[in-house]
Order: C-alpha cells, then structure tokens, then sequence
C-alpha cells in the first residue's frame, strides 16, 4: 500500500511543479510584454508558444472594454492556476494520505 502512496505523491508533487512552471511563464510572459520586445527572439517565441494555449482561451471569453487595451486573461490565468494548485493538489494529497 505504501506503493501506491508514494506513487500519488509524486503525482502530487508533478502536478505542483507542472503548475509553478506554468505560474512563472505566464508572468514572465506579461512582464516582458511591457517592454515591447522582439517578436523573433527565441525567448519570446518560447513563452508566447507556451503560454498561447492557456491565455488564448480565456481572451476569448474575457469581454474586452472599451478604451482600456489591458489584458486581464494573464491574471485571470493565475488566478485559475492557484485554484486549481490548492483544489486538485490538495486533494491528491489528501487521497494520498488517507491510503495509510
């Protein structure tokens, strides 16, 4: 049983680290967007292919206001991410530990 355990654990743990990951690029992402950097660095291509994925559909459901060109999907993406850390984490966690 300690097997199967620590095998939910690790889980857990992937999970984690697969959310942080996502957590930083999207941020980096947005910061690096303040400075209007170059569309061809490998960097920027880099995270816009990695974060695209995750913000573009939460654009598409974000309703744009008028005379205010901010973006709120990264924050909104954040937001999901932590939800998402804390639900689903904590709850692989909690399976994990009731098994022994």
């Amino acid at each position: 049983m300690f097997v199967l355990k620590n095998f939910i654990l690790a889980l857990a743990y992937i999970f984690n680290v697969v959310c942080s990951i996502c957590w930083w690029a999207i941020l980096i992402n947005s910061l690096i967007s303040w400075v209007n950097p170059d569309p061809y660095n490998s960097i920027v291509v880099f995270l816009h292919r990695v974060t695209e994925p995750i913000l573009g559909p939460i654009r598409k459901v974000l309703p744009m206001p008028l005379r205010m060109p901010i973006d709120f999907s990264p924050l909104v993406a954040i937001l999901i991410i932590i939800f998402l850390q804390r639900f689903i984490g904590m709850t692989i966690l909690h399976i994990a530990y009731g098994l022994g």
